[in-house]
């Protein structure tokens, strides 16, 4: 099941990175999640640096790390998709 949650949690933080960064972004969804999961990853590995992994009941500061980690690799790994494989598909299209 951890995984499946992963996954989930990756899927719902890379929609919502997505909706907070201004403009387009270009990246598929299946690489959105994954940007979520890392994102995830990332904001678990700050709230613990920041002494807020564990607390009782809903730990919205780690929720707030996670998201604020995700929306910072959404946008950084949208850019570099784009700059990676955005040229050839429009060339393909032309």
């Amino acid at each position: 099941m951890g995984w499946l949650w992963a996954i989930i949690v990756g899927f719902v933080l890379g929609l919502i990175a997505k909706a907070i960064i201004p403009g387009k972004q270009h990246s598929p969804l299946w690489l959105t999640t994954i940007f979520g999961i890392l994102g995830a990853i990332v904001g678990n590995a700050l709230a613990r640096a920041f002494g807020v992994a564990a607390t009782s009941g809903i730990d919205w500061t780690r929720h707030l790390f996670q998201l604020i980690a995700a929306i910072v690799i959404v946008a950084l790994g949208d850019m570099a998709y784009m700059a990676l494989w955005g040229n050839k598909k429009a060339q393909q299209q032309a």
